[in-house]
């Protein structure tokens, strides 16, 4: 009995790792991209690490089909995938040569004798719901991430690959608007919830953001209901999906819908002045209070600091 997880970055890999574990048997990381990714996810305790080395100016989209050969070859009776586009295109491609059942939003798994159980969620995160299957599974995983390691790298084997040829080769890297990039890769962000009274108010969180050297973000209420920020500044599981080193929840309730969208941050600070807000079970530290008297002490602490 094995299990596949598919690799193209080191996102939500412990994981994926965590979650195939609970199934019993091996499970092993299909790498595609460079030798060093590889030996990266071999420090992490994964039993076997393939590694699908891609050429250079060549899509990691082009060795789907290789990709899908090995996994039919290794007829693995799972296979998961991250949420990023890259990895659901491998992974579909591996479903159809697995003739696989496929899930996505897949918060866990766990075995019911010949059935794979999976818990994934639904209505925005508000509601989980059991799924049994039997035979293959391709699942996109949706699930926290967690810190995992090994004291005892596994060894990693190179896979002969063949030329894509010219079928899809990379021609250009541009953004898609300097704005967005901007938040979906800075190290610092700041979010901005219904708990500000005004808009003028926005103030605030301009002077903690300048302060932190942060970009700012909002909650789909404050772009679609409020219309204080644009579409791309929504992080939730409907828009953009972050990961910044800190990220500050102001005045955000926290509802799965935008929790989901920053899972992946390393530090989550949260201020609301509810106790009961649902934030504070998302974030790593809380602070109750009300805003408008907190922010203005984060400005001068970071400020401080430099």
């Amino acid at each position: 009995m094995n299990n596949w997880i598919i690799i193209i970055d080191e996102r939500r890999a412990g994981g994926m790792l965590d979650a195939a574990r609970r199934l019993g048997g091996q499970v092993l990381a299909a790498v595609v991209g460079p030798r060093a990714l590889a030996e990266d996810m071999a420090k992490l305790g994964f039993d076997r690490v393939l590694c699908f080395e891609t050429a250079e100016g060549v899509p990691a989209e082009a060795y789907a089909a290789q990709v899908a050969d090995a996994a039919k070859a290794a007829e693995p009776r799972l296979v998961l995938a991250s949420d990023a586009p890259i990895s659901r295109t491998l992974l579909g491609a591996a479903a159809v040569k697995l003739n696989a059942a496929l899930i996505g939003t897949v918060r866990a798994l766990a075995v019911n004798g010949e059935r794979i159980v999976v818990s994934r969620s639904a209505a925005e995160g508000k509601v989980l719901e059991d799924v049994e299957v039997q035979g293959p599974l391709a699942v996109i995983f949706d699930g926290e991430d967690i810190e995992v390691s090994s004291a005892q790298p596994a060894p990693v084997e190179l896979i002969p690959v063949g030329e894509p040829g010219a079928m899809l080769r990379l021609v250009e890297t541009s953004e898609s608007g300097a704005e967005s990039a901007g938040m979906l890769t800075a190290a610092r962000v700041v979010g901005v919830g219904m708990g500000l009274r005004f808009r003028e108010d926005l103030k605030l969180i301009e002077e903690l953001a300048d302060a932190m050297h942060a970009e700012i973000a909002c909650t789909l209420p404050v772009c679609d209901d409020m219309r204080w920020f644009p579409a791309h500044r929504v992080v939730g599981s409907s828009h953009n999906q972050i990961a910044p080193d800190l990220y500050i929840a102001v005045g955000i309730s926290g509802q799965p819908q935008h929790t989901s969208g920053i899972r992946d941050a390393k530090v989550v600070v949260a201020v609301n002045n509810d106790p009961e807000a649902g934030i504070f079970k998302k974030c790593d530290y809380g602070i109750l209070g009300d805003l408008y008297k907190v922010v203005p002490a984060l400005v001068s602490a970071f400020k401080n600091i430099g």
